[in-house]
């Protein structure tokens, strides 16, 4: 698989946002219940304290600041498209490891790198998905926008479920650094889409809690 990068990610990004223009809840509504950040990297730093892995959140969201700014949309948006990436990469690695272990000696390792493939594809898949739903988002506080997000929060749920599945293979391979290298790999790629879920479940939570406030009214 080859994947070429004629633009830098951060202007690919920057581009995007500024060419589809997604429905958002105000920063306002978002962090009502939390400290309110007083720019866009204050944002994204007390957005990713809510994920299970807030450093590497940060680390890998905080470059794209000026294009996301205080817009919880735009961050669950942007971390799944940065989980995309990492599982594509992970395929590709994958994909040319299985390929030198069909001429390899150890069938169970060419099994579970085939296996750690196939879960792999079907993550990026899935997660190719939830970013294309995030694209079409109708408005926040409306039933389709809750439908929208659910399918989100389903296929990244299974994208991550994928990921995790990818090594089981692994426990009947002896050690050594091809095993470590698929699974450290595959443990950082996990982190990445768990952090990626996480802002997408707060952001539909938020979306959610909106509509019933305006049913209540």
């Amino acid at each position: 698989m080859n994947i070429k990068h004629p633009l830098s990610p951060l202007f690919l990004t920057f581009l995007f946002f500024h060419l589809h223009p997604i429905p958002t809840l105000c920063s306002a509504d978002y962090d009502a219940n939390t400290t309110t950040p007083s720019n866009a990297t204050d944002f994204i730093r007390i957005s990713c304290s809510a994920t299970l892995y807030p450093d590497l959140c940060f680390a890998s969201l905080s470059g794209y600041a000026n294009a996301i700014q205080q817009d919880p949309a735009r961050l669950a948006r942007t971390a799944i498209g940065v989980s995309l990436s990492r599982a594509r990469h992970m395929a590709a690695f994958v994909s040319n490891l299985s390929r030198e272990a069909d001429y390899g000696a150890d069938p169970r390792a060419s099994s579970a790198l085939h296996d750690c493939f196939s879960n792999m594809g079907d993550a990026v898949d899935e997660i190719r998905g939830s970013l294309n739903e995030m694209r079409r988002l109708v408005n926040p506080g409306s039933e389709s926008f809750r439908f929208q997000m659910g399918n989100v929060q389903t296929w990244m749920s299974a994208a991550l479920t994928d990921e995790e599945t990818c090594t089981d293979g692994f426990e009947d391979v002896g050690d050594g650094p091809m095993k470590t290298a698929v699974c450290e790999r595959a443990a950082n790629v996990k982190k990445f889409t768990s952090n990626a879920l996480a802002l997408a479940n707060s952001y539909a939570e938020k979306g959610t809690h909106k509509l019933l406030n305006e049913k209540n009214v």
